[in-house]
């Protein structure tokens, strides 16, 4: 990887951007991109979008979702003890004994730890890690030190994990679902801008806000744009590592590359199309099947409007919604390829009708 690619990947994947408080990470996105494409906007909840090629009447999108999974502050004890709920899927499992950062409204970050007592004097040796038995000591005595330190009901709290590289190969750190993402179709546009790719349509490539909490700014997005075709990429899982149910879950590997997804959402023509370009291209990709929804932004552009020829290609990852999520290197680039190949071969006004 290229040293400013990745530069911009790790100070992007360190600033947060939890779902509902999407702008510090959308501001680094947007900076980075300007470069690459023709025309940038914002919308009202905060999905930023650059434009190559704009006002073409067949538009394209290739699209991430920008958003982290986080807490909210709910109440605040006498006695100084913070208690949260979630913002999106964040897992109560794996609080206990990590660190945190409570950003608050006066811009203030205040470093807390969601505590746990030791197993030795826990009356139930294995207490279930639910809602109302995780908290966070800020090392305040009472309520008013807390709100003190500009603490205050709705502060968003994100554990500290910041993202590095392991055995050179993997990436890994909190939110790379799916801000790793933004990171690839960022580098497909630069490759489209590096190489002088001249596209005979718009593309429009779009980071979009809260997806962890139902898709919602794909939703807006999707009717904003009204494109023709909708490529999405997000990260799924690694059914290899321990504890999955290859059976129920299907098989997939991180460092085999990019995952293809069959389902109802997945527009097939334009799948066989995609499939297609990654065997002439020799591509690496592996496939994945799904019942219903993909559980992506997939959903919301496929089923916007009069509905949009969508597609999904995923990145393998290790220990989603941890603060130790991990993808291998192969892979994002494979992603990358695929996708920079993918919207190459679109021709104006393609036709991927299912008939």
């Amino acid at each position: 990887m290229r040293e400013e690619s990745n530069s911009f990947l790790l100070n992007y994947l360190n600033t947060i951007s939890p779902t509902g408080f999407e702008s510090n990470g959308q501001k680094v996105w947007l900076n980075y991109l300007s470069e690459f494409v023709d025309e940038t906007f914002v919308d009202t909840y905060g999905t930023a979008v650059g434009i190559i090629n704009p006002g073409k009447e067949f538009k394209v999108v290739l699209e991430a979702h920008a958003d982290e999974i986080s807490w909210f502050v709910k109440y605040i004890s006498d006695d100084g003890y913070i208690y949260v709920i979630r913002n999106g899927g964040s897992d109560f499992q794996i609080a206990p004994s990590m660190r945190c950062n409570v950003y608050c409204e006066n811009g203030n970050i205040v470093k807390g730890v969601f505590g746990w007592p030791a197993i030795h004097v826990r009356q139930d040796k294995n207490p279930e890690t639910k809602q109302e038995n995780i908290f966070i000591d800020l090392g305040c005595h009472t309520k008013s030190e807390v709100e003190n330190l500009g603490v205050h009901i709705g502060a968003v709290v994100v554990f500290e994990a910041d993202a590095e590289w392991l055995n050179e190969q993997y990436l890994i750190g909190r939110a790379l679902d799916n801000r790793i993402g933004g990171f690839m179709i960022a580098e497909v546009a630069r490759t489209i801008k590096e190489n002088n790719i001249q596209l005979p349509y718009s593309l429009y490539i779009v980071n979009s806000v809260q997806e962890e909490i139902g898709l919602r700014g794909a939703e807006m997005i999707s009717r904003t744009i009204n494109p023709d075709v909708a490529i999405i990429t997000d990260v799924t899982h690694d059914t290899f590592s321990p504890l999955y149910n290859k059976k129920q879950q299907g098989e997939c590997k991180c460092g085999k590359g990019a995952v293809l997804t069959y389902g109802p959402a997945v527009q097939n023509n334009l799948l066989q199309f995609i499939l297609n370009i990654a065997k002439s291209n020799e591509i690496d990709f592996q496939r994945s099947a799904v019942s219903r929804s993909t559980g992506t932004d997939t959903d919301s552009f496929a089923y916007s409007s009069t509905g949009v020829a969508s597609a999904l290609i995923s990145l393998p990852l290790k220990y989603m919604h941890t603060t130790v999520e991990m993808v291998h290197n192969d892979d994002i680039n494979s992603c990358i390829e695929l996708m920079y190949q993918v919207v190459q071969n679109i021709e104006y006004k393609q036709s991927f009708n299912y008939l």
